[in-house]
């Protein structure tokens, strides 16, 4: 049996774990992404702060997925929900669980739940596949920026609701610290 739920503070040790081991290749890559480097505090805290959902096949832990809102303590770039935190367990890599956790993400968190027009992200601009993976999704690169992390973080969107969503140059007037331009 399947099941999304949001997690507690007593699921925090698996989390790292799921986490430290399903971050390994980007860590590898030299990429500093903060999920990569998880910590019980670091989770803790994001339960507190942000929305965090896990996936479980058979009541075993073995996907996450996280949203901080436009109202936390640490927003995304826009007024938009902001997904971080995605990771699947490294077991079941290829067996669409990511792909599930978005598909839930977008539809019932953010369209039926929280009536969001869009909903943003932020990855590596070099890593080797996430942008490609996002856009194929239907994300869309809308802005980058050096947050001194050792990479430009490429921030995607993608609208949910085209009857909600005002406009991508609305956006770009109201958030002038972004860069708007392809990647080089």
């Amino acid at each position: 049996m399947t099941n999304i739920r949001r997690a507690t503070y007593e699921d925090a040790e698996i989390i790292v774990a799921l986490m430290y081991q399903a971050y390994e290749p980007i860590r590898d890559l030299g990429i500093h992404f903060e999920s990569a480097h998880p910590t019980i505090e670091k989770i803790n805290k994001n339960i507190k702060e942000n929305i965090c959902y896990v996936y479980e096949v058979d009541d075993k832990l073995i996907g996450t997925i996280s949203l901080r809102m436009p109202w936390s303590h640490n927003p995304g770039p826009y007024h938009f929900p902001h997904i971080w935190w995605l990771a699947t367990h490294p077991s079941y890599k290829g067996q669409g669980i990511s792909k599930l956790l978005l598909d839930y993400i977008e539809a019932d968190a953010i369209n039926q739940n929280f009536h969001s027009p869009a909903v943003t992200l932020g990855t590596a601009s070099n890593h080797p596949w996430l942008v490609e993976m996002y856009e194929h999704r239907g994300y869309q690169k809308f802005g980058s920026k050096d947050l001194g992390k050792g990479h430009i973080t490429q921030y995607l969107i993608k609208v949910i609701d085209e009857t909600l969503f005002e406009g991508t140059e609305i956006l770009k007037q109201k958030f002038t610290d972004i860069t708007y331009k392809e990647d080089e």
